[in-house]
């Protein structure tokens, strides 16, 4: 359509003519082409079968009298008939007797036998240049009484006849009947072009005059009038031209003072546009300049406010150990909740400064996403529980657990959602939905909504609702608090990892936020818990909140058990006392909140232990009730909070499912990992250190906990020992000489894998490690991070993390806080053994020990960082600052520990260090020199 749009009126009609024109005599052309190449074809094929059974009989008779070269004359004189190329005579084995004309052609391509050789057994065989006919060659009783030939059966087979027609004339002729055919066409299709072409001549000239007067138009020139035309058609065409002229002829002159009017005016609005340009140029500019004070103003508020906001938590954390009155207690709680607060909105404000800055960036490191999303409802449960609100989390068993992202932001975006849906429910439930919507070989699309039961949004309310500093109650009598950037921070997140976030809802009704998420992928991170340990173990479970009911379902599947439904304490009672609860090994019950519920599950408890049901092993469900919890016989049942966590409940069933010792207990089939697990005391722990101190210090931590350690100065004696033994959890050093932490570790995980055994946990110990360094660690294979200086309480959270085991039983010994505040110190202390027994955590022995042990390395430190930077060894520099800086973490020695992390920061950057060194050698002295007088 486009082309037939671009050409003329002459060349549609040519078209119009000779396309059904030319199709009529290229198709009548075909045909009789075709009918006479048949012809001709047929022609051939019956001059071959005349000329065979021409020469059968002298043929059939030479051979009955035994002289076939008799035919020689015959055959070659059949040569001269037309198309004929050669001719040849057989004996009945196909053995040649005679033969005239050239060599034969392959002719592989049988043809069907003709009516004219019907019954004759003539065999027509065809080529590219040439047509074959085998005649059989038969001993007829009139031919054998002629011959007087008694040996030789009536109609016996005596022979082959075999003539070769060429197809050289027949194609010439073909050639002939198609060319004339195609100059016949042409010669039509010519004479009708001319006829056509004469026939538009009269009606594209008046055309044309039209055309060039309308040209003349469009040029301004409106005096043009067109003559008749002498046509009806074309005379209608000219006398709407000639109006149209008319027309705009009258209107010119009109028009000529309204675009003087119009000139003048635009003159006049695109000055005043002008103006109002460069006033706009110059507030936006002075907005840019607002806006990006305003970030700094922001970004450096906030730092100056978090300092001593972390002065007053740290010093509030260490009040906390101290005696106080329930009095002073209380107002030490208001204000470290009021001091948390306060940082929570400063570090909102910050990152909302960050995003608006654009130096907002995404890490990436392996993370389990359960566990991720198990800390983030832990961390809110209490303010839930104090409503109450029913908290759960639901994950489809589709979706991957093993997922690399950034870990901290996307916990940021759930304790945004799960805190604004908690503060604005009264009642009712909040849950967290994880979907898998799309799933590949390297990444996975989840869809992550939290759905309430509140107060709803209007239409109103949610267009405002991501809208920087807007809240949905501005009134003076609103119940909630905040700065109103938590979803606009949690907007621009879910931006930033490339998802979109919308929500769903109505006054009244509730409502649901939800967000997809792209994460790939990780091997690192995946669930390290057994697959189903507790298979074939029967589990009662009586929950009343419908939602945690279906939670605490998937988990006991999870693990393996078989559960069955009680819809109260009372029907769990009954079962329990029929015949039928004798197979039940588990009870898991909700506790209710309220004292009369929680009497009525101890109750429940008690007596269930006496009577030795459910082989007095009983789980209970329940809010936290610390002063209640004497009540409860220990030794066979447990107590754990909402909303349940799967390594809590992994952990606390198989220690409740332990074989014990006595007669009445059954005997319950555990794993081999419960079994090893199932006594703190038997956690063992490798640590990996080439600094003696930090051994020694970590070594002393650990012991007290109850754990069985060993330890390792080297990469290479670590996977000695770990040939020999495993262990529930490995610490390792990352910069160590030969075989570092990364190394270490990559043949560890290579050694595994070729074992198939299963991963052991591998946390990194490392003094200072930039962003990019903490990704190595992570991809090189290890699970975590710690870093130096190591206290007890990280080393707690740790263990508990990877292994499951919570030790915080173990009682950490009290920190004596400092007698007297100083004020602040513009440079750090040479010594502080304040600080050194704090790193120590209160053991002033062993704070000692780690001083003497700085000491005693210090000489020869000095002399090789001197030694390495005199000779630009830049890496074996590096190795010894870091050894040191690892050395300083444990000890009071704040003055050099500052140097040794400036100094290795420079070298870790590859920028100029030369000052740092300088510094850092001057600290070695005045450490040494301050010992001396000591």
């Amino acid at each position: 359509m486009y082309l037939m749009n671009e050409i003329g009126i002459k060349a549609r009609l040519l078209l119009m003519t000779l396309i059904p024109a030319g199709i009529l005599a290229t198709a009548v052309g075909a045909y009789f082409s075709w009918q006479h190449l048949g012809d001709l074809q047929q022609q051939l094929l019956e001059r071959g079968q005349l000329t065979a059974e021409h020469l059968q009989r002298p043929a059939t008779e030479a051979l009955l009298a035994g002289q076939p070269a008799r035919l020689r004359s015959a055959l070659a004189s059949t040569l001269n008939y037309q198309d004929v190329r050669a001719v040849a005579l057989y004996d009945a084995d196909r053995h040649p007797l005679e033969h005239s004309g050239p060599q034969m052609f392959v002719a592989d391509k049988p043809l069907p036998e003709t009516p004219l050789a019907a019954g004759t057994g003539l065999q027509i065989r065809s080529g590219e240049r040439s047509t074959r006919f085998i005649l059989p060659l038969q001993a007829s009783p009139e031919l054998l009484a002629n011959a007087e030939r008694n040996d030789i059966e009536p109609d016996a087979l005596i022979g082959w006849l075999e003539v070769e027609l060429s197809h050289g004339n027949t194609e010439l002729r073909t050639y002939q009947t198609l060319l004339s055919t195609l100059v016949l066409i042409l010669l039509g299709l010519l004479i009708t072009s001319l006829m056509v072409s004469l026939m538009g001549r009269r009606i594209l000239e008046p055309i044309a005059d039209i055309n060039q007067a309308i040209a003349r138009i469009s040029k301004g020139q409106l005096d043009v009038r067109l003559p008749k035309q002498g046509a009806r058609e074309l005379d209608d065409l000219a006398e709407g031209v000639n109006t149209m002229t008319q027309a705009l002829q009258s209107a010119q002159g009109e028009l000529q003072q309204n675009v003087e009017q119009a000139t003048e005016d635009l003159r006049q609005t695109l000055e005043t546009i002008e103006v109002q340009n460069i006033e706009l140029d110059m507030a936006r500019k002075a907005a840019q300049e607002a806006s990006r004070i305003k970030s700094e103003f922001l970004a450096n508020m906030s730092h100056e406010l978090r300092t001593p906001l972390n002065g007053i938590l740290g010093f509030s954390n260490l009040l906390q150990r101290t005696e106080m009155t329930t009095r002073q207690s209380e107002y030490l709680d208001t204000i470290s909740k009021s001091a948390n607060n306060l940082l929570a909105i400063i570090n909102e404000i910050l990152d909302f400064s960050k995003i608006e800055a654009g130096k907002l960036t995404l890490e990436t490191m392996p993370f389990n996403l359960r566990d991720l999303i198990e800390d983030t409802l832990t961390m809110l449960a209490p303010a839930a529980h104090q409503k109450p609100i029913e908290l759960v989390s639901l994950i489809y068993s589709d979706v991957p657990l093993g997922l690399s992202g950034d870990p901290l932001r996307l916990k940021q975006i759930l304790s945004n959602l799960l805190s604004n849906a908690i503060k604005f429910t009264h009642a009712g439930s909040v849950c967290l939905r994880v979907m898998l919507e799309e799933d590949n070989d390297s990444n996975a699309s989840l869809r992550i909504s939290v759905t309430d039961t509140g107060v709803g949004l209007s239409e109103a309310q949610q267009k405002s609702l991501f809208r920087a500093f807007s809240q949905i109650d501005n009134s003076l009598t609103r119940q909630t608090s905040g700065t109103g950037l938590g979803l606009v921070i949690t907007k621009r997140l879910v931006e930033e990892m490339h998802g979109d976030i919308g929500l769903n809802s109505a006054p009244g009704e509730g409502s649901e936020f939800w967000l997809t998420v792209t994460l790939n992928k990780s091997s690192q991170a995946s669930d390290d818990l057994p697959e189903r340990p507790l298979s074939g173990i029967h589990a009662a479970v009586y929950e009343p909140l419908a939602l945690t009911q279906q939670a605490l379902l998937h988990s006991l599947d999870d693990l393996g058990l078989r559960t069955s439904i009680y819809p109260s304490i009372a029907a769990l009672d009954s079962a329990l006392r029929s015949p039928e609860g004798q197979d039940i090994q588990l009870a898991l019950i909700s506790s209710g909140e309220n004292d009369a519920e929680w009497a009525e599950s101890a109750q429940a408890v008690q007596r269930w232990a006496a009577a030795g049901h459910c082989q007095s092993i009983l789980l209970v469900n329940t809010v936290a009730q610390p002063d209640l919890l004497d009540q409860l016989p220990k030794a066979h049942c447990a107590v754990l909070s909402r909303p349940l966590c799967m390594r809590k409940l992994y952990r606390t069933t198989t220690r409740l499912l332990a074989p014990r010792g006595d007669a009445g207990a059954s005997e319950v089939s555990l794993p081999p990992t419960g079994e090893r697990r199932s006594n703190p005391n038997s956690v063992s722990i490798l640590c990996v250190d080439d600094n003696p101190a930090n051994l020694k210090l970590v070594d002393t931590f650990l012991q007290e906990m109850g754990t069985r350690v060993r330890t390792a100065s080297s990469g290479v004696e670590a996977l000695d020992i770990l040939d020999e033994q495993r262990f529930d959890l490995i610490f390792m050093d990352v910069q160590m000489p030969g075989m570092d932490g990364r190394q270490t570790t990559e043949e560890l995980r290579i050694r595994e894998d070729m074992s198939q055994q299963s991963a052991t946990p591998i946390v990194a110990l490392t003094a200072h490690a930039l962003a990019d360094e903490r990704r190595k660690l992570l991809r090189c294979g290890m699970n975590d991070y710690l870093s130096k200086p190591i206290n007890p309480e990280q080393l707690r959270d740790c263990i508990l993390k990877w292994t499951g085991h919570d030790l915080s039983a173990v009682t950490a010994p009290a920190i004596e806080p400092p007698a007297a505040s100083e004020p602040p110190r513009t440079e750090p202390r040479i010594l502080d053994r304040d600080e050194g027994l704090r790193l120590a955590a209160g053991k002033a022995d062993l704070a000692q020990d780690m001083l003497e042990m700085l000491m005693q390395s210090l000489p020869g430190d000095r002399e090789q960082i001197e030694r390495n930077y005199q000779a630009g060894n830049l890496d074996a520099l590096l190795e010894t600052v870091h050894r040191l800086h690892g050395a300083t973490r444990y000890c009071g020695v704040p003055e050099l520990r500052k140097r040794c992390l400036q100094t290795e920061t420079k070298l870790k950057e590859k920028a100029p260090c030369d000052d740092e060194v300088k510094q850092l050698l001057e600290a070695i002295d005045r450490l040494q020199s301050a010992l001396s007088v000591l």
